[in-house]
């Protein structure tokens, strides 16, 4: 029987359920290495795996300084995933609900900073952000008209700029 859309897209978000599964079994081994404790949860939203570790008292040291331990235990998780699958990953790994946190205060940050523009007139350079934290900073800019924004540098001193748009 030949293959549909449908089926195609099934087939998707199936291998994304399989790439959240590989990815909580090899989060589930590190958390009996380390000794934590903490459930993972595995969702599939936006076209990418969602895995979230929540629920343990020492999972703030697997979030570490702005976010940092994260960023490398997320990178870490991909290749396992990309080991096991064959296919790079582009899941996201959130710890103790840190990155939801995150995306409000920087959705927050875009939508003053966005304001501030449109009243002075002048543009803003926000600090470095991970690619994580400028997609949220551009999404929340992008809801307000007379604005825009861009990212600029290298990584990872990539920084968003936030200007009046003509």
């Amino acid at each position: 029987m030949p293959k549909t859309a449908q089926d195609g897209a099934t087939s998707a978000e199936d291998q994304l359920v399989r790439e959240g599964d590989i990815a909580g079994d090899y989060l589930e081994q590190l958390l009996d290495i380390l000794d934590y404790d903490g459930d993972i949860d595995l969702d599939v939203e936006a076209g990418r795996a969602i895995v979230s570790i929540v629920g343990g008292d020492d999972l703030d040291k697997l979030v570490g300084e702005r976010g940092a331990v994260l960023e490398a235990l997320q990178e870490l998780t991909r290749l396992a995933v990309q080991q096991v699958s064959g296919n790079r990953s582009r899941l996201m790994l959130d710890i103790a609900r840190w990155r939801e946190g995150r995306r409000d205060e920087l959705t927050a940050l875009g939508t003053r900073t966005a304001n501030d523009v449109l009243e002075t007139g002048e543009s803003v350079r926000l600090r470095p952000m991970t690619p994580f934290e400028r997609k949220v900073v551009h999404d929340a800019v992008a809801k307000i008209k007379g604005v825009s924004s861009e990212s600029e540098g290298e990584e990872p001193r990539r920084q968003v700029v936030i200007f009046r748009s003509a």
